[in-house]
């Protein structure tokens, strides 16, 4: 019988973490919640998780709503059959460094479902406790590069993008001097076949409607530029140690296929699962074996097509800008993420347009190239921190100076 896995979820009331939690409901009895982490926007879903899975620990980023949760906890509490004064509260952990106070408790798997750089510091603090870390936070990885990877023991960072989690699954047909190249699939996102003059009127409505995964806007937003591939990209070339010129990404509207690996005699193994993210939540859990039933498999009783097309680099120039970033390493990446973060922001809030969103990450990125870029070899957390600052900031002052022209 397999030991039960002692797990803690960042980011429980997002759609990684309610996915996660998913599973763990369907698999009574091989995981327990040690802890959970939420920013505090969905306060009676989180309490209702606390509840159910009798968590012990509880992070949550905006002090603010700490006493609504304490209230809420109670309310879930009673209507699940505690009698007055006997549920005993979690302990709780407030404020902005709460979740890498949770993260850095003693387990078995942590889950990063953080969105956005603010998963950066909890993804240290778990890889610091030496807890293997089911990995969903790209731009930790991303931002903080060698500095995070060099904390990482061998096989300790188990990806669960579906992309990057089809890869591991195919690099095991075959040792790594014999990978030829990783490639990436995307679905081309709401714009395929688009050129950039049909993008130049593009709405927030019509980039969050994604043709094939329901997604939280920022991510949605990143498939439809393909700034979230470029993000993929990088990710890809740190988990696995692949030269980014070994890196391909191709068009696969059906997003069947998520990733495929190209061996040296030839050969390529792709992964093929429906779009759905349960099953690389599940491989991320129980790594390196399998959960049975983790998703419904592809049904070859009835005739379908696959197709693949090269990607339109003319009009999606953001992979050709994170390669170019991913190449140079150090403090690039940070840069590349932190300007699209406050561009897909203001995008959303209707102050940038939507060719604007990669524009604006270009001109902040060749200006980091000019200005303050740190290298590989003398990158630390706090580096990578000060040029994620940084960057937020001359974005802001770009987009300000734009505005008052």
């Amino acid at each position: 019988m397999s030991v039960q896995r002692r797990v803690i979820i960042l980011g429980s009331t997002g759609s990684i973490g309610t996915q996660a939690l998913d599973i763990i409901r369907a698999n009574p009895g091989r995981f327990s919640i040690v802890g959970l982490s939420a920013g505090g926007s969905n306060i009676e879903l989180l309490a209702a998780q606390v509840i159910e899975f009798n968590v012990e620990h509880v992070a949550l980023a905006h002090a603010s709503s700490a006493q609504d949760l304490q209230l809420a906890l109670y309310a879930h509490a009673k209507k699940n059959g505690y009698s007055q004064g006997e549920y005993t509260l979690p302990k709780l952990y407030i404020g902005p460094q709460a979740a890498s106070e949770v993260a850095a408790l003693a387990c078995d798997v942590v889950l990063n479902g953080i969105t956005g750089a603010v998963g950066l510091m909890p993804t240290v603090a778990a890889l610091k406790a030496g807890t293997t870390l089911a990995l969903a936070n790209k731009e930790s990885l991303v931002i903080g590069g060698k500095a995070v990877t060099s904390l990482a023991a061998p096989g300790q960072i188990v990806p669960v993008d579906s992309e990057h989690s089809a890869l591991a699954q195919a690099l095991r047909s075959g040792t790594h001097a014999e990978v030829k190249k990783l490639v990436l699939t995307a679905s081309g996102g709401p714009f395929r076949g688009k050129t950039r003059a049909d993008l130049e009127q593009v709405t927030s409505e019509m980039a969050l409607n994604h043709p094939t995964w329901s997604m939280g806007p920022v991510v949605t937003v990143n498939s439809s530029t393909l700034m979230n591939k470029g993000l993929e990209i990088i990710e890809a070339h740190l988990l696995f140690d692949i030269p980014m010129d070994q890196i391909d990404v191709v068009v696969h509207p059906q997003s069947v296929i998520h990733s495929m690996v190209e061996f040296v005699d030839g050969s390529t193994i792709a992964q093929a699962s429906p779009p759905d993210m349960h099953l690389p939540i599940a491989l991320g859990l129980n790594w390196p074996d399998r959960l049975a039933g983790s998703t419904t498999p592809c049904d070859w009783t009835s005739s379908t097509s696959w197709t693949f097309e090269p990607v339109d680099h003319v009009t999606f120039p953001a992979i050709g800008l994170a390669k170019k970033v991913g190449t140079a390493g150090g403090t690039a990446p940070a840069v590349f993420n932190s300007a699209n973060e406050v561009a897909v922001e203001q995008f959303l809030a209707g102050n940038l347009p939507y060719l604007g969103v990669v524009e604006l990450v270009t001109t902040v990125v060749e200006h980091h190239f000019l200005h303050g870029f740190v290298s590989d070899s003398e990158l630390t957390i706090d580096e990578v921190l000060n040029a994620h600052a940084w960057a937020e900031q001359y974005s802001r002052q770009l987009l300000n100076s734009i505005g008052d022209s």
